[in-house]
């Protein structure tokens, strides 16, 4: 049975409450052995360093994060996990495109 792929979408500011509904969502699907993809942008680039996300990437979920959303936001980028993808949007496009379910948090 080939394996299930979710992708999400991450735009809002740390302080919101997708950000936790996000974290536990991924956590569900890492656990019940789905492949996610979390691609943070916009305000969402300011949760690259969440505990719950980097504990997430050591079980498996990809994440990837705008480039162009950190330097808009001040991110700083040098001392990122090489386990994430800072990108653009092809790359996001390509999340959206190869997953069997996408939901967006903004």
């Amino acid at each position: 049975m080939p394996t299930r792929k979710l992708g999400l979408l991450l735009s809002t500011a740390p302080s919101h409450s997708s950000v936790d509904i996000v974290a536990k969502l991924a956590d569900a699907a890492v656990r019940q052995g789905i492949e996610v993809y979390l691609y943070l942008i916009d305000e969402g680039v300011k949760s690259l360093k969440d505990a719950r996300f980097c504990a997430l990437i050591e079980g498996g979920m990809k994440m990837s994060v705008c480039a162009y959303g950190c330097q808009q936001h001040g991110v700083p980028t040098q001392e990122v996990d090489s386990r994430v993808s800072l990108s653009g949007l092809v790359v996001l496009s390509g999340i959206i495109d190869g997953c069997d379910r996408f939901l967006a948090f903004t």
